[in-house]
């Protein structure tokens, strides 16, 4: 029996392996839809980045959960879409407590996206009748990523709540609410609609070479010369060439200009020169020279 489900209901799932599988409907102008999921702890975060299952990391380490990609199939009379996202609920580690089904669209709102559905199929029985399903109408559609619903445990059984709740910040909005480490210089990229499965795992950051650490090290270039190194406390500063140049300290003898010729000064303690001695014959009259005879 197939469940159609509304939004916030849940259903109890029998199934030890489901398939998720997200349905549109494409057309001019609409947006290429990718699948995610994200297994989540009891603190409801993922306990490290590997718990991000995506389109550049399309399965978990622990082989519990893994994106099979995209597909075309019947859709009544018309064509339609499909990504697809696996989960083994029987294998998922205890500490996972929630799996995250999750829509998204690069750049582009779902407002554009037609008729989207989320079926939920048993894994381990074909092409069956789908379990349950939930048609997705974002609340705005302003939304550039989804979460569709999610599988939660409880106790020993596992059941799917429909949740079609809605992001404006993308995929990599999303994911980090729930603590996943997005680098802007591995931004989230939306793979092309032609790329197919298997795609890359996201590329590490490698360390600088040798060289391109030496470049980095390297003092940027100076548009005007450096100033002078200043001398070492203690020392006088050098004057700028634009001033004068510095005074002597009080009570020194000023130095003379440069073009007089320089009036040589004793030495301190040692006695003056002697003034020349008079001329020996030079004799003045008795009375001075006033009262010569005329």
């Amino acid at each position: 029996m197939t469940h159609a489900m509304l939004k916030g209901s849940n259903v109890p799932l029998e199934a030890t392996a489901v398939r998720a599988v997200l349905r549109w409907t494409p057309g001019q102008g609409v947006p290429d839809v990718d699948a995610s999921a994200l297994l989540l702890g009891a603190d409801g975060r993922v306990r490290s980045d590997e718990d991000f299952v995506f389109y550049n990391q399309p399965r978990h380490p622990s082989g519990k959960v893994w994106r099979l990609g995209k597909k075309r199939v019947a859709q009544g009379l018309s064509e339609g879409l499909t990504d697809t996202i696996q989960t083994d609920l029987a294998g998922l580690d205890q500490a996972v407590g929630r799996v995250l089904l999750v829509a998204s669209a690069e750049n582009v709102t779902f407002d554009r996206v037609r008729a989207l559905r989320i079926l939920l199929y048993d894994a381990g029985a074909g092409e069956s009748e789908p379990l349950a399903y939930f048609d997705i109408t974002p609340q705005t559609g302003a939304e550039t990523a989804l979460i569709c619903g999610e599988l939660y445990r409880r106790g020993d059984v596992w059941k799917f709540r429909a949740l079609g709740e809605g992001y404006l910040n993308g995929l990599e909005g999303l994911a980090g609410d729930f603590g996943i480490s997005v680098d802007e210089s591995e931004a989230v990229t939306e793979p092309t609609p032609e790329a197919s499965l298997p795609q890359p795992y996201p590329q590490q950051h490698q360390p600088l070479s040798a060289a391109a650490t030496t470049q980095a090290q390297a003092p940027a270039p100076q548009p005007f010369p450096a100033p002078a190194p200043q001398p070492s406390y203690g020392y006088p500063p050098q004057p700028p060439r634009h001033q004068p140049a510095p005074q002597p300290s009080y009570g020194y003898p000023q130095h003379a200009p440069a073009h007089a010729a320089p009036v040589p000064q004793p030495s301190y303690g040692y006695p003056q020169p002697v003034a020349p001695m008079p001329d020996p014959n030079f004799r003045l009259p008795p009375q001075g020279p006033q009262f010569l005879a005329r």
